[in-house]
């Protein structure tokens, strides 16, 4: 058995044989993945395409209890949504199990692992001795070979687990695009479990052999992962291979400022897909999450990947606002072109039973200043297709026995002019004049009748888009 090195210093300059940026996504599919999650797509997502390199998913599934194909599906919808396309993947862990069991022989070959048969029994009671003695809680080495030691004798019947050999002394340190010089003493460190006794590898073994096959050039992910970074680059010099460049992007906090997850309230990706929010402006937002270009707010995806490096991103926690994110996605809104945008709303009208027609971009155009979502847009468009019913409270607020007769006679100076915005309201100010009313008066409850609310944008562009005989049945019910 080959003792294990004394010393583990990695010096994380990009490898000469990499001509080609190589970033990677690897979500766990054991539960959703949320906005928290995604944004750790986003970044490798942006610097893979910022310098013409690669960009790769891999579904580490290795968690058979946990992992789910739903969990997997939430994860592929949700990136197809965005336009975080991959290059190449998605890669599954579970279907390279042979490749872990041929470097796992490789790693026991060189002296690098060995079997350990500490039962869970046993380990949890060292845990308790260690606790109560105001330790760290770690195991003890009791299976490791040592020269001059000698083993407990191997339990009749007990398949083992088998442990990495971490360097027994010196440290292992990088420098992180993030948080900067980052060093962890080996002592720190235990002999970590690369295979289950089932043979099944663990996650920081499967992350290494994959990041290797796959020339992972950039490790963008979250900062929980931190403490995973010392092990994986000991395992990586282990198998004589540099270590990639990491960034360890801070947490995403929830709007009460508490880590983002679904137990705290976080919703699945594609839920923002459903309530009607632009893929753009979600890429848009989240590269704001822990990203800046100077005081840019509001930028296009196109700009986002001339723009993006790892040199900004930011080095402090950012905290999750849907108002911003609301905010963002209606300035998206009133920037997208009118066919582009009605292309994106019509799925949303069909999920209220409606079809549109020609008028399309041009309600588009009407209403999409005062939208914040698809969803919003679909409901005022949807004013034009299909029913409306008036509150009570807005009928009896605006709709008085007074002005009912000017309703009715704007009804039948409606019925023979030309449909078009100028007749319309030449109309309009006819009847004023003729009942003696300013145009609230006339309008507030011209617009409960016809788009059941008193609140739309200019009068005679709406009921230009209404179908005539539309307007004139509803202005009948008066």
């Amino acid at each position: 058995m080959t003792s294990a090195p004394t010393s583990s210093v990695a010096c994380l300059s990009l490898p000469d044989r990499f001509m080609t940026t190589r970033t990677r996504f690897a979500p766990s599919p054991t539960g959703f993945v949320h906005l928290g999650n995604i944004r750790s797509a986003l970044y490798p997502w942006a610097f893979a395409r910022s310098s013409a390199g690669v960009f790769i998913l891999r579904i580490e599934d290795t968690d058979l209890e946990r992992s789910s194909q739903a969990a997997v599906d939430v994860i592929l919808e949700g990136m197809h949504w965005l336009g975080l396309t991959p290059d190449e993947g998605p890669f599954y862990q579970m279907q390279r199990v042979d490749r872990y069991k041929e470097v796992l022989a490789q790693l026991r070959e060189a002296g690098h692992v060995y079997p350990c048969y500490m039962s869970m029994a046993e380990l949890d009671a060292l845990r308790e001795r260690q606790m109560a003695a105001k330790e760290k809680p770690r195991y003890d080495g009791t299976w490791r070979p040592e020269p001059g030691k000698t083993l407990p004798p191997i339990p009749e019947g007990v398949q083992p687990v088998w442990r990495f050999m971490n360097p027994s002394g010196g440290v292992v340190a990088w420098d992180d695009n993030v948080k900067g010089r980052i060093e962890i003493a080996n002592a720190e460190l235990d002999d970590l479990v690369i295979a289950r006794p089932d043979g099944t590898p663990t996650y920081n073994f499967c992350v290494v052999v994959d990041d290797i096959d796959m020339d992972i050039t950039h490790v963008i992910r979250g900062d929980d992962h931190v403490n995973n970074t010392p092990r994986q680059i000991n395992i990586f010099l282990a198998l004589g291979r540099t270590p990639p460049v990491y960034a360890h992007l801070p947490t995403v906090l929830n709007e009460q400022g508490e880590k983002m997850s679904k137990r705290n309230g976080a919703k699945a990706v594609t839920q923002y897909r459903n309530e009607g929010y632009l893929p753009d402006a979600m890429v848009n937002y989240l590269a704001r999450l822990g990203w800046s270009h100077g005081d840019d707010e509001i930028f296009s995806r196109e700009q986002f990947l001339q723009w993006f490096d790892l040199d900004h991103l930011g080095k402090s926690a950012a905290q999750f606002d849907e108002a911003k994110l609301r905010w963002v996605n209606a300035q998206h809104l009133k920037a997208m072109a009118n066919a582009e945008l009605a292309q994106a709303v019509t799925p949303f009208i069909a999920r209220l039973s409606l079809s549109t027609d020609q008028r399309l971009p041009a309600l588009v155009a009407l209403y999409k200043d005062r939208c914040d979502t698809l969803v919003a847009l679909a409901d005022w468009i949807a004013r034009h297709y299909g029913e409306v019913t008036p509150s009570a409270e807005d009928l009896q607020q605006h709709l008085s026995e007074a002005v009912r007769p000017a309703v009715a006679d704007l009804a039948r100076a409606l019925a023979d002019v030309a449909w078009e915005p100028a007749a319309i309201g030449a109309a309009l100010k006819a009847v004023l004049a003729q009942h003696g009313l300013k145009m609230p008066q006339l309008a507030m409850p011209v617009r409960v009748l016809v788009m059941g609310t008193p609140q739309t944008p200019s009068l005679d562009q709406v009921l230009a888009l209404q179908e005539r005989k539309v307007v004139l049945q509803r202005l009948a019910k008066a």
